[in-house]
């Protein structure tokens, strides 16, 4: 048989991309077959035989080797061989080592292959129509017609399987937050693992649990993982504390492209300068509202809090079992982002950084000499906007966290919420839901004299700063696979609703699936998507818990908004000088 050279190779695609794949594939096998039975004096076409099996193989998942290429030609055994040959000279097949003696090898699609044979499906699919009258109206026939083709040509490319298998022993292990975005992830692991070439296990928690076995893991002598996700006000905590290990010290942080993440998601991963992750999800909290429901109502969507409140009164019905708004308010670290999140509205942080143009400047932040600003005129403002939000609440609404308020919401009983990016899947992808392409993302409205915001919330990836040595290769080069433009893409084509990347955000793909990524890449070039609201401090996440707890009391009415406010200043007071002497 032809001596093989090795090439890189394979490929990820989206469902809709691979299901539309495999169904020409199967058309032209099934053509191919009616050609050569119709006609026996026609032989097989051995090129076109080896190119769908080889294409089918790759979009499934499934390994591909030279002899299973030549079976599928359906002509003698020296003839597909010379045909192989002229596919590999021609740049159309990767290939990879098998085993560490180079005898055995995988077949993949080039990205040549791969860019002809999306090509050739587009174009077939244009035939059909245009010669048999299949969905000649399609939104894909007329993007052809109006630069939609144009735009596809400049899409981000599907993901492509390594060189170089990764090399680690018991394969990459990973550690992340139970959402839905990482959740995607974990349904693709197969596919992720054919792409590094070893095997991906994957450790889910909720947020609190997440970070307490961060934390935990940090202690042990080696780490039991190779990458963990980080919510981005830990970093400070994790970078003071050795959590992390600096990314510069084990890697050229130009391979990430940093120009492309979004500007807040980038630099919510740095401490004192450096960075300790890479962004994986950059999810702001939005407000989504019915549109539906404002239409009827002859309601504008609301740029302030008094507008929001007045389309809350409006829309609050309960005895239809309607209800203006939901939001984060049970006890402790729920309603302690919802409190930081309602003084940004209102134009103030939870500490007091420095004012710049465009927000507040958390740069020097490791530096210290900063304090809580809580018990000001301003807490007093979102202190009261919130007992007033109370009054259009659904009424278990202090029980209400991350998942339960935008529930009710998918489930048309809420008019409004406030939500991450990345629960949207709960009515995007939901055709019964009321809400499901009736919803509209804005920033947070904004508080008398302040600028809308849309809080910057997610996760980056880092590599734990006690992980074995001869572990550090494997987990950089797993690193930069998972955050890479091409498999955000294909997160968002699965499902996923978050993305920190803009040229993700401007892929014509991408956009089709949903409004949600042009609403946000507009919001981070109008420079409202900022991470301020939640400064990574190391003391952030007491901070956090201190308002859950005494704005917590104050929604219940055990105490005044003044009196919550003074206590919670207080208690962040004495959490930041204790920790000043430590």
């Amino acid at each position: 048989m032809y001596a093989l050279e090795r090439h890189t190779q394979g490929t990820l695609v989206s469902p809709q991309t691979q299901t539309e794949s495999l169904e020409i594939m199967s058309f032209l096998g099934e053509f191919s077959d009616e050609l050569e039975d119709a006609l026996g004096i026609m032989a097989p076409n051995a090129h076109l035989r080896m190119v769908l099996h080889l294409l089918k193989g790759s979009f499934e998942a499934k390994t591909v080797t030279p002899t299973s290429m030549i079976s599928a030609s359906r002509v003698p055994y020296a003839t597909a061989n010379r045909r192989m040959k002229e596919m590999i000279d021609e740049g159309l097949i990767d290939m990879r080592p098998r085993t560490r003696t180079g005898k055995s090898f995988s077949m993949h699609p080039s990205e040549k292959l791969l860019s002809q044979w999306m090509q050739l499906s587009s174009r077939l699919r244009r035939l059909a129509a245009a010669r048999f009258g299949v969905g000649t109206d399609t939104q894909d026939n007329r993007d052809y017609y109006f630069g939609g083709s144009y735009a596809s040509a400049q899409s981000i490319p599907p993901l492509r399987v390594r060189a170089e298998p990764i090399k680690v022993s018991g394969g990459i292990r990973v550690l992340v937050h139970g959402d839905p975005t990482f959740m995607v992830m974990e349904n693709l692991k197969r596919q992720f693992e054919q792409v590094i070439g070893t095997d991906i296990s994957q450790r889910a928690f909720s947020i609190d649990r997440l970070r307490e076995e961060a934390l935990r893991n940090a202690k042990r002598d080696r780490s039991r993982y190779d990458i963990i996700a980080v919510d981005l006000p830990w970093i400070g905590e994790f970078a003071e504390k050795g959590v992390l290990m600096p990314l510069e010290q084990v890697m050229d942080l130009s391979r990430l492209d940093p120009a492309d993440f979004h500007t807040a998601g980038w630099k919510g991963g740095h401490w004192d300068g450096r960075a300790y992750g890479v962004p994986a999800q950059t999810t702001p909290e939005l407000l989504f509202y019915r549109r539906d429901l404002f239409a009827e109502a002859g309601l504008e969507p609301p740029a302030t809090t008094d507008a929001l409140l007045q389309a809350a009164r409006k829309l609050h019905d309960p005895r239809r079992g309607r209800y203006g708004i939901a939001w984060n308010a049970a006890r402790g670290t729920a309603l302690g982002h919802t409190v930081l999140m309602t003084l940004a509205d209102f134009g103030q942080p939870i500490l007091n950084l420095p004012k710049i143009a465009g927000g507040f400047d958390t740069e020097l932040l490791a530096k210290g000499g900063y304090r809580a600003t809580i018990n000001t005129d301003v807490g007093l403002q979102a202190a009261e906007f919130l007992m007033e939000l109370l009054n259009y609440s659904p009424p278990d609404i202090l029980s209400m966290s991350w998942y339960e308020r935008v529930r009710p919401y998918a489930a048309g009983n809420i008019a409004m919420a406030y939500g991450y990016t990345l629960l949207a899947p709960y009515f995007e992808l939901d055709e019964s839901s009321p809400a499901y392409r009736q919803t509209g993302y804005l920033p947070h409205p904004a508080g008398p004299g302040a600028s809308p915001v849309a809080p910057v919330g997610g996760y980056v990836m880092g590599i734990p700063a006690n992980l074995a040595p001869e572990r550090i290769h494997a987990a950089v080069e797993a690193l930069t696979v998972f955050t890479s433009a091409e498999a955000q893409k294909l997160f968002v084509q699965n499902g996923s609703r978050t993305n920190p990347r803009y040229s993700v955000s401007s892929d014509p793909e991408v956009r089709r699936t949903s409004s949600i990524f042009e609403a946000v890449d507009g919001m981070s070039w109008r420079d409202e998507l900022q991470f301020w609201p939640r400064p990574p401090v190391p003391e952030i996440c007491d901070i956090i818990q201190i308002c859950g707890e005494e704005f917590h009391d104050m929604l219940r009415g055990i105490v005044t908004p003044r009196e919550a406010l003074q206590q919670a200043q207080d208690r962040a007071d004495a959490l930041i000088r204790q920790s000043k002497t430590k």
